[in-house]
């Protein structure tokens, strides 16, 4: 694989993202996606980030795309401020070669797949759809008001050669209001991903789970080991 030949970091600015958390219906099948020397964070929590970037003029040099990247939060380390777990990549599903290029050079597991984001009403669906079939499906009820701008850091964790490595991706979105999570459908029940899957009923980790029409991020210029 060619070097992807953007230069780090990478910004994107006003994207449309849902983001979600869950405990899952195996934890023990979820943890086994771990590597060794990281384990699950104390309630199991899954989290996913499912977004569309509409427009080239979003991006510092990736251009236009959409993704949904899913994982496991992680025990022993937190974002910067200590406000939320760290938490490690198991897929990637995004739809440009050139920034799966880009991530797989920093140890993420970019394969390819492609995200919308439909609003019906007040009822926004996100989907996932990898080889033309749809395996992940997120609905959730939003309101049309922003109730607070966040802001700060988000710590993810791959994997590079032997090393796990950590990198702050700093963020500010806007939160709509009202939110709430009503959905989370795995579809594929043979496709790798389904480990991660809820349980029945979902169990919702309501801190790590909102809707924003407006998120801008940067993609880490550099990346610390993980001690």
């Amino acid at each position: 694989m060619s070097e992807s030949k953007l230069a780090a970091p990478q910004m994107v600015i006003d994207s449309r993202m849902l983001y979600s958390s869950w405990v899952p219906a195996d934890p023990d099948a979820a943890a086994a996606l771990l590597p060794k020397g990281i384990r699950p964070a104390a309630n199991k929590a899954i989290y996913m980030n499912q977004y569309v970037v509409d427009r080239p003029e979003q991006t510092s040099g990736f251009g236009d795309y959409s993704l949904t990247y899913l994982g496991l939060d992680l025990a022993d380390h937190t974002t910067p401020d200590g406000s939320a777990p760290a938490r490690f990549f198991t897929h990637y599903f995004n739809s440009s070669e050139l920034v799966r290029r880009y991530v797989a050079e920093r140890g993420v597991p970019a394969s390819p797949g492609t995200t919308t984001l439909e609003l019906h009403g007040r009822e926004l669906v996100a989907t996932t759809t990898v080889d033309g079939v749809p395996i992940i499906r997120t609905t959730a009820r939003v309101g049309n008001k922003i109730a607070t701008v966040a802001r700060g850091h988000l710590t993810y964790v791959t994997k590079v050669g032997d090393r796990l490595v950590a990198g702050n991706y700093p963020f500010i979105a806007d939160m709509a209001d009202p939110y709430e999570l009503l959905s989370i459908e795995f579809l594929a029940k043979d496709h790798p991903v389904y480990a991660l899957r809820p349980g029945s009923p979902l169990e919702v980790v309501k801190t790590a789970s909102w809707h924003a029409p407006r998120s801008s991020f940067v993609y880490p210029g550099g990346e610390r080991d993980l001690l």
